[in-house]
């Protein structure tokens, strides 16, 4: 639960000595002595934060504290990173192979390629960029087609592939537009598009990057991002760069007044081309979109030809699904590029679509493509085909051989250490990085290591890899049955449900604390909890209580509780308010004109963290119900539907 924070400013006073107090010339300060550390474990993560903050002579002194220290590896990067720019190749080199086939060897890599690309040192780019196991840093791949393109190969439409996310760019990618730009492979179509969709993302500061690449200056660019209504007021010019400021001010303004940019829109009509209104509607679409407003489908229909961003292919196909326009959802799926149509949601959908037009047997072929999915499309495709949702068949049992290699894995090892030190990012790294290649049945052993563990997180995460054999114990555990049982059966709550709340929100981590101080198994932010013990009389409640098993639970069902029932029984809108907030699901569902599907209230939240967690979190719940009761389950029906407030399903359309 991630939706209320506190924010705590200290102050400091400073006190003014008499000017004679500062004439006297003050006795040498005794020096101040180091601080001692309880363990190296201390010492080690004092380490870590003098390597982040590049205090190289804080860094030499705490490493020569940590000879034996069982993570080698991690001391010696945390002495070289910082240097990463002025260490010698040599020096590198052999960092990489004295730890080579590490996560963390993989990781200096990546920093040394990030500062190769930075310089411009496309010899030594050239040989290590192969040798990047993850590859999953976009400035990397950026980097890696301009090294390309500048030696005259043709990267235009795997740089369109690769530069869909301005969140990630750097200094790479735009550097990367300018190259192509410069090299005649991408034109201002390109440029545009660039410009276009870094607004959407709400990095400005890129854009400016790329003004120098087109006939517009940086104070248009600044002034159609900053103050998007005078821009309005001006109307498009008569040359392209001009007329592309008027439809990035038209998509500016919608975010705040959608009205005002569709009456700009209505009156210039006339002095924009066909394909410069479609692009100009669809500025304004996602936008109006995004607010849930019910024109928005109106708008997507005037987009054809427009250029659009996956999120804006996305919300064309949401907008339309809220409006019930089963051809609209087809047309705008069918136009998604294919790794985005291919993707569970958009199948599921398209194959809604096609039984809507009466072809029964392109739609089943759909479902059937991905009902053995165990996720929440591929429940409900399950269901489209007849089925319930049930529990796949347990596989054999891990045996001794096979759990012996995870026992003395050298990575899991270091990865626990990681768990001990409270250092979790660094565990997820070496825990996942030994994953890479394993199949089934070593994920399942992996997994069962995790629970021999008690780091439960791991195991659900390691056995959720699966794609043939299935342990749903391993998925699916359900740790603190008792004081589970007696909380939710007192308040009458499904407890499948519950169980399904905290897989998603802690991984049953009992200490989980997120980065808004969201706390405990329930993810419990602290006015929610001291709210929450008031309503229900819990005396003597202290904040430091939230950890504990039984409180946390306690506050956490209650709170859940009292969320389902202001929201009338709908798990679908309490599960978004138990993520976002109260006031958001009432808010969200006011826009609506009918009853819908709760699948399609699920899909249509604005919020990209908290859709995506409501449809984790159902379908957990039905495949905890599953485990639960023995018997099928029906995601759907606990979806049911979601209509404004005061209407009944009979005067609903």
């Amino acid at each position: 639960m991630k939706w209320m924070a506190g924010v705590a400013i200290a102050t400091a006073s400073v006190v003014l000595l008499p000017q004679a107090a500062l004439a006297k010339k003050p006795a040498p300060a005794p020096q101040r002595a180091a601080p001692a550390f309880a363990s190296d474990d201390d010492v080690f993560i004092a380490l870590r934060d003098a390597s982040r903050s590049g205090d190289l002579a804080r860094i030499e002194e705490l490493a020569a504290k940590l000879g034996n220290f069982p993570l080698p590896s991690y001391v010696d990067y945390y002495r070289l990173r910082p240097r990463i720019a002025t260490a010698s190749d040599q020096e590198i080199r052999s960092y990489l192979t004295r730890y080579d086939g590490q996560a963390i060897a993989d990781r200096l890599r990546n920093d040394w390629l990030l500062e190769l690309g930075r310089t411009r040192n496309w010899t030594l780019f050239d040989e290590q960029y192969p040798l990047f196991v993850l590859n999953d840093d976009t400035q990397l791949k950026c980097y890696a087609l301009m090294s390309r393109a500048l030696k005259g190969q043709n990267v235009a439409e795997e740089a369109r592939t690769v530069l869909v996310g301005p969140q990630n760019y750097g200094e790479a990618c735009p550097a990367l537009v300018t190259t192509l730009v410069e090299a005649g492979q991408f034109t201002q179509d390109d440029v545009w598009a660039q410009i276009r969709l870094i607004a959407e993302s709400g990095f400005p500061g890129t854009i400016r990057r790329l003004a120098l690449l087109t006939d517009a200056s940086e104070t248009m660019l600044t002034q159609a991002l900053d103050k998007p209504d005078a821009v309005l007021a001006k109307g498009p010019g008569g040359n392209r760069a001009a007329r592309e400021i008027f439809i990035l001010a038209l998509g500016r303004s919608a975010k705040n007044n959608p009205d005002r940019a569709v009456d700009a829109l209505v009156a210039n009509a006339n002095r924009l081309s066909e394909r410069e209104r479609a692009q100009a509607w669809a500025q304004i679409a996602l936008p109006a979109s995004l607010k849930l407003l019910p024109e928005a489908a109106v708008y997507w229909h005037r987009t054809p030809g427009a250029a659009l961003s996956l999120e804006s292919h996305q919300w064309k196909a949401r907008a339309a699904l809220r409006a019930g326009e089963w051809k609209q959802v087809k047309t705008a799926i069918e136009a998604m590029p294919a790794t985005l149509a291919n993707d569970g949601p958009w199948v599921y959908w398209l194959a809604r679509a096609y039984r809507a037009e009466g072809k029964t047997e392109e739609a089943r072929k759909l479902f059937e493509s991905i009902a053995d999915q165990n996720h929440f499309y591929g429940q409900l495709a399950l269901e489209e085909l007849g089925s319930k949702i049930t529990i796949p068949p347990r596989a054999q049992a891990v045996t001794a051989e096979e759990l012996a290699p995870m026992a003395s894995n050298a990575g899991f090892q270091r990865a626990l250490k990681f768990f001990d030190l409270n250092m979790r990012f660094e565990g997820y790294r070496e825990w996942n990085w030994e994953l890479r290649r394993m199949n089934d049945r070593q994920h399942l052993a992996a997994a069962e290591f995790a629970r021999q563990k008690n780091v439960l997180d791991r195991m659900v995460n390691t056995s959720d890899r699966t794609k043939a054999e299935f342990d749903f114990t391993q998925r699916f555990p359900s740790p603190h049955r008792n004081e589970m049982h007696a909380s939710t059966e007192r308040l009458g709550l499904d407890m499948a449900w519950v169980y399904g709340l905290i897989r998603q929100e802690s991984r049953f981590i009992q200490n989980a604390r997120s980065h808004v101080g969201a706390s405990g198994l329930m993810q419990l932010m602290p006015a929610t909890a001291q709210y929450v013990a008031r309503k229900i009389g819990m005396e003597g409640f202290t904040q430091s209580q939230v950890n504990d098993i039984q409180t946390n639970i306690t506050l956490g069902t209650n709170y859940l509780n009292m969320v389902l029932n202001d929201l009338e029984g709908s798990q679908a809108m309490a599960t978004a308010a138990y993520n976002a907030g109260p006031g958001r699901p009432r808010a969200w569902r006011s826009t609506l004109q009918r009853q819908v599907e709760g699948a399609v209230f699920a899909e249509s939240i604005p919020f990209n963290e908290t859709r995506d967690y409501v449809k984790k979190v159902l379908s957990n719940a039905t495949y905890y119900a599953a485990l639960f009761e023995g018997k099928p389950q029906s995601l759907k029906a606990r979806l049911g539907t979601v209509a404004p407030k005061g209407f009944a399903p009979s005067e609903l359309p």
